[in-house]
């Protein structure tokens, strides 16, 4: 029997169309076998799981408030810790936690790997660090095989956050790409992590999950393009953006570019999932031949 949490979310609906239906149960605040708040309540199980995947949580996003900066406390890790405490009476083989390269707390760099310290200061990236703490104590402690996935930019179909935005911009003719797009990004296909999820389950350990290609922003918006049968991609000088950026920083986040999110597009940051490909046989999918926007594409 598998557990998995989050279920109804975006890499959720991957993993639940992945794993055999007959023997999974799912966890979330409503539509699913336990309906449970993680952030306020201990579950309580009438199932015995052999593996538990644990990917619900607060995902990434700039917080506008101290209540948003507590949510990614009160959801990655209480949540985390209230879920480890209705499964201690009856110990799952193995736990799987769906954590982020964002832990890395890096903007710069290339090939970072497992080994790397974790500097991550912002609200979100605390919070992976502290659960998957907590995670690693919690299966130490309970002799439970732990594997930790640590992702960067996830890719599928109708996907949120910064690649949604970005696909809505150029589908509307706002997308720039700047200074040529030359900046390379860790990234990686959503059903891929699902076609390995049960095998790093097996293994243990923590991993980089990548699709090993990293492409450049250039040439992920020409393949969105492609996919909305747009022919052009503009460009925006370096010099216009640092304007706008600047400017930015002085009206504030209801501004689309400030000096923070320019050197972020402007970075190259890569991460290194050889361990991934040696322990279990991660063979991923480059995104560039196989990104679809809509399910019939």
């Amino acid at each position: 029997m598998i557990l998995l949490t989050g279920s109804n979310g975006f890499l959720g609906k991957y993993l639940i169309n992945n794993l055999p239906a007959k023997i999974v149960k799912t966890l979330n605040r409503s539509d699913s076998d336990y309906e449970v708040d993680l952030s306020i309540n201990i579950p309580c199980f009438t199932d015995k799981f052999d593996t538990v995947i644990h990917n619900a949580g607060k995902a990434h996003i700039i917080p506008k408030s101290k209540e948003e900066i507590a949510a990614f406390y009160n959801v990655n890790v209480l949540g985390t810790q209230n879920l480890l405490k209705g499964l201690s009476n009856s110990l799952p083989k193995c736990f799987v936690f769906i954590s982020s390269v964002s832990v890395y707390g890096l903007i710069v760099g290339e090939n970072i790997n497992e080994n790397c310290s974790l500097l991550a200061e912002d609200p979100y990236g605390k919070s992976k660090i502290d659960a998957e703490f907590v995670v690693k104590k919690w299966c130490e402690e309970h002799n439970v095989s732990c594997t930790i996935l640590r992702l960067p930019l996830i890719v599928g179909v109708n996907p949120p956050g910064n690649l949604g935005s970005m696909i809505q911009g150029i589908k509307k003719g706002y997308y720039f790409n700047i200074a040529g797009g030359n900046a390379k990004k860790s990234m990686v296909l959503a059903s891929d992590i699902a076609k390995f999820i049960l095998k790093a389950a097996e293994v243990g350990g923590t991993y980089n999950l990548t699709d090993g290609i990293h492409p450049t922003f250039n040439e992920l918006s020409k393949s969105i393009s492609r996919n909305l049968d747009k022919s052009f991609v503009p460009n925006m000088p370096l010099f216009i953006a640092n304007v706008l950026a600047k400017i930015g920083d002085i009206v504030g986040n209801t501004f689309p570019i400030n000096s923070n999110k320019l050197s972020k597009i402007t970075s190259t940051l890569t991460f290194d999932d050889s361990k991934a490909r040696i322990a279990f046989g991660w063979n991923p999918t480059p995104i560039l031949d196989s990104f679809k926007l809509h399910e019939d594409a």
